[in-house]
């Protein structure tokens, strides 16, 4: 095979990298580590002197330009993980502490440590495997692999698991379920998966994801199981659960938590009247439907399903009987003032914070493992939920309201 051609400059760097190996006496693989080492400690050393005397405004010896009170205060010896092993780096301090370097931050531990945390960054925000290794290289000028990327994301693991066993609140004003599925291989087979979500609002109307757990298709069963977790790890009561109309539900929230109120999800129960309803009846029908759901209280609703059932049994006599068997669940939400109806009759704040998942999610049809698609979810949700701050604005009314109606359970 022919030598590649080299332009002049090459020569001359490979002229100067021959003279350094011959003047540090190389002779082995571990002499040429061992130079990587040091070359990467003065890289370092170097930039974070420079650094320090942008940051003061004059360098170590140059006394006459000095315009400022802070001054440098010696040094500390940091270790930083390599490739090529650890590396002792000399990092210069200032006397008011106020130094903050940037080529090598003070939680710094590793040399790879920035390009990991840009991986596990896009890896959140749903980025392909090869779109992540094209961008780490066109970046950083570094070639990683798919087992590099996973490598690095699986590190998350014992993280995530860790915040899934964390402690919970006491007590929560109300918790939003629900379940958003995917498919996973399991024993060389493609399964459809159900990961089931809680999310929580505090009594300080604080909003916080309480988990998220992989299981087999929703079930009843499988909440319980869930609910069972949440009262593990502290949580002794939940005033109002909020859910689908998943058939027996209510039974396991009632098996573990027995004095929670559930309130069906009004919005899931309209998807499900209007399934099967004809184009031509559809904004009629809905109409009608309103008058029930929307109706000032619970009387006044009753009357409405009643006028809805004369007007559309004939055609459709589904609809009515389905919101007659839900109705002690459906109708919860008639007992409190609007804005704590408003939060409650709907599941809109977990299937928001679903519809983000499945944005991060869509460009992997088939997750590997559980874990895989465990590791995604909790990256994402972090994400997601780093835009969760305060407390909503009409939380004081909602409080107060929820006082009245829970004064026995409302801790002093």
């Amino acid at each position: 095979m022919a030598r590649k051609n080299r332009t002049p400059e090459e020569n001359a760097r490979r002229e100067k990298i021959r003279e350094l190996l011959q003047m540090a006496n190389i002779g082995s693989m571990d002499d040429i580590q061992s130079l990587f080492k040091e070359a990467i400690s003065e890289f370092m050393e170097n930039g974070l002197e420079a650094e320090l005397d942008d940051e003061l405004g004059y360098s170590r010896y140059d006394y006459k330009n000095k315009d400022t009170d802070n001054s440098r205060n010696g040094h500390s010896s940091k270790t930083l993980r390599t490739s090529f092993g650890d590396v002792e780096v000399s990092v210069p301090r200032d006397r008011k502490g106020e130094f903050e370097p940037r080529v090598l931050k003070k939680n710094q531990t590793s040399i790879s440590q920035d390009i990991e945390e840009k991986i596990l960054s896009m890896y959140a925000k749903g980025m392909t495997t090869s779109d992540i290794e094209a961008h780490i290289q066109d970046i950083y000028g570094v070639e990683v692999s798919d087992t590099t990327v996973s490598r690095i994301t699986d590190k998350i693991l014992p993280i995530a698991k860790e915040w899934q066993q964390r402690p919970l609140e006491a007590i929560y004003a109300v918790v939003f379920l629900d379940a958003i599925h995917y498919h996973v291989r399991s024993e060389g087979q493609i399964v459809k998966k159900a990961v089931y979500i809680a999310i929580g609002i505090d009594l300080d109307g604080k909003k916080d994801v309480l988990g998220m757990w992989v299981g087999e298709n929703e079930s009843a069963k499988f909440w319980a199981t869930v609910l069972n977790s949440l009262k593990n790890r502290g949580v002794e009561d939940i005033f109002i659960a909020c859910t689908d109309n998943l058939t027996g539900f209510s039974a396991a929230i009632e098996a573990v938590f027995p004095k929670t109120e559930v309130q069906n999800c009004i919005i899931h129960q309209l998807r499900n009247s209007s399934k099967y309803v004809s184009y031509k009846d559809i904004k009629a029908l809905m109409a009608d439907l309103k008058a029930v759901y929307a109706a000032v209280d619970e009387t006044a609703a009753r009357d409405a399903l009643g006028t809805f059932s004369e007007h559309w049994d004939k055609k459709y006599p589904k609809i009515s009987q389905s919101w007659r068997d839900n109705w002690p669940n459906l109708s919860t939400y008639f007992k409190y003032p609007q804005e704590v109806r408003r939060l409650i009759y709907t599941t809109n704040t977990i299937e928001g914070f679903n519809r983000q998942l499945r944005k991060v999610t869509k460009a992997k049809s088939v997750f590997p493992t559980d874990d895989s698609l465990l590791k995604m979810l909790y990256l994402a949700m972090i994400d997601i939920t780093k835009k969760w701050t305060g407390r909503r604005q009409d939380w004081s009314m909602i409080h107060a309201q929820l006082a009245v109606f829970f004064v026995d359970r409302m801790p002093e």
